[in-house]
């Protein structure tokens, strides 16, 4: 019996995240000894030195032992939780030492190797497990336990299977199939509130499509909250009673993503001779725009404001600038022009500096430049920018403005060419046709790689910038 026990257990290894990461820190449990899990069941989230993502459990069963608590970095492929997938109660907690009987049945352990063929675990955006599972239009309601499409949703997606009854985790219930929809259509079903098995599909195979979740979405409807991750430890200030000797100094240590930001800024800096250039620019123009935009039907329910025109200036100065679009190979000794846009936008999160990029920037219309500005600030701010999503940038905007400071010189993300700081936008004296009159006014500064771009070719990029934002009508006669 004891044997049969023991080979029924599995191990859930910290998963390989790639891209040269070896550890990871676990941020917080969401399940505990005793519970049940479901393959696919998002168990844990672990913060890389990329993003913070959610881990999937591959088996179905009860959960034995949580091997490391919230905080603790862990090395890749260190079993962090084990799983009696024969579904029995959690036995007694095991010492390290203690080791599953040598005497264990072969037919067992056959059994028992035989359960996670073809999966392995993956964390989001680090590709896919090397499951062949296919889509296939829907049939019917009657499906088996979720397999094929769990692990669809869970492979493409990094989301756990929604709660079951009690009846549904039954091994003669069936299981409703899990919807069909891309990334893009479950971010924007968890944005409005929608409850993707109840929309109707209209895409080939029973696919959920972007229109399907809109019409399916109410005024009164809303997101459902997520759980908050546990933040680091960061520096608190003195309550009133206690004396500052109780408490001089706070140490916080330095991992995560605040350190790989760290390394990477020093070694931008370092390598990568900086030049930046100012110009203060009259925008009223481009905030009347914004305002008129706001009440365009097309753009209802998108994320309309000053970045997103902003944005749409760089795309265009760089459309009509297109070496400012490139990187340095060292190792080669040549420039590698990019004739694609995959634009940065600078996120200040709890775990430090992320820059996710919006990829292809260049080819989106308005519309969809605004879709995508707001996925992509949403996700930032729950934490949950993938690892995939900060890879690949080109250039980048950060815009200071938002904590009130005029300008900055900011450092360019390794690899790039060239990055754009947006000041405050802010009321002030301005000459206007020939008067002087209140102007809605802000400072841009551009810092690029002097080795990429000289003086002349940075002066017409942000020119180009500068000129869109104060007449708006150049969007149209430049792009």
């Amino acid at each position: 019996m004891t044997t049969m026990t023991e080979a029924s257990v599995r191990e859930f290894k910290m998963p390989d995240v790639g891209e040269g990461l070896t550890e990871a820190e676990i941020l917080k449990w969401y399940v505990k000894a005793g519970d049940t899990v479901t393959d696919g069941q998002v168990v844990c989230e672990v913060e890389t030195a990329k993003a913070a993502v959610e881990l999937p459990i591959p088996y179905d069963g009860v959960v034995r032992e949580l091997r490391f608590p919230e905080g603790t970095t862990v090395d890749v492929g260190t079993a962090i939780i084990t799983v009696d997938v024969a579904g029995g109660a959690p036995a007694a907690p095991e010492t390290p030492a203690e080791a599953p009987e040598a005497s264990a049945a072969p037919e067992a352990s056959a059994a028992a190797e035989k359960k996670p063929e073809g999966r392995q675990p993956v964390l989001v955006g680090y590709g896919v497990a090397a499951s062949s599972t296919k889509r296939r239009p829907r049939k019917g309601p009657e499906v088996p336990v979720q397999q094929a499409s769990v692990a669809i949703q869970t492979e493409l997606n990094g989301h756990g299977p929604a709660p079951t009854s009690p009846a549904a985790t039954s091994p003669a219930a069936t299981v409703q199939p899990r919807p069909l929809a891309k990334p893009p259509v479950r971010k924007l079903a968890k944005d409005l509130g929608v409850d993707l098995t109840t929309v109707i599909p209209s895409g080939p195979d029973g696919i959920i499509t972007r229109e399907d979740v809109h019409a399916a979405a109410t005024p009164a409807t809303a997101p459902a909250p997520e759980p908050v991750a546990t933040q680091a430890p960061v520096t608190a200030p003195v309550a009133p009673t206690a004396s500052f000797d109780a408490a001089r100094e706070t140490r916080i240590p330095v991992k995560g993503v605040r350190k790989a930001t760290a390394a990477a800024m020093v070694g931008s800096a370092f390598t990568a001779p900086h030049v930046t250039e100012f110009v203060t620019v009259d925008v009223t123009r481009t905030l009347k725009l914004v305002e008129e935009l706001k009440q365009d039907k097309d753009m209802q329910g998108l994320r309309v404001n000053p970045l997103l025109l902003i944005a749409k200036a760089l795309l265009v100065a760089i459309k009509r600038n297109p070496d400012i679009n490139a990187s340095w190979d060292e190792a080669n000794q040549e420039i590698v022009l990019k004739h694609y846009v995959n634009l940065g936008i600078a996120a200040a999160t709890p775990r430090g500096l992320i820059v996710p990029n919006i990829k292809d920037a260049h080819t989106k219309t308005l519309p969809q430049l605004a879709e995508s500005l707001g996925e992509l600030v949403a996700t930032a701010k729950e934490g949950r920018t993938s690892p995939a999503a900060m890879q690949g940038g080109t250039v980048t905007i950060t815009n200071v403005g938002v904590f009130g400071v005029d300008t900055g010189t900011p450092i360019l993300p390794p690899g790039e060419a060239a990055i754009l700081a947006v000041g405050a936008i802010r009321l002030q004296p301005w000459v206007h046709k020939g008067k002087v009159k209140p102007r809605q006014v802000t400072t841009l500064a551009l810092s690029f790689d002097h080795r990429l771009v000289d003086g002349e070719l940075g002066s017409k990029v942000l020119a180009d910038v500068a000129a869109v934002l104060e007449q708006p009508k150049k969007l149209i006669t430049w792009a």
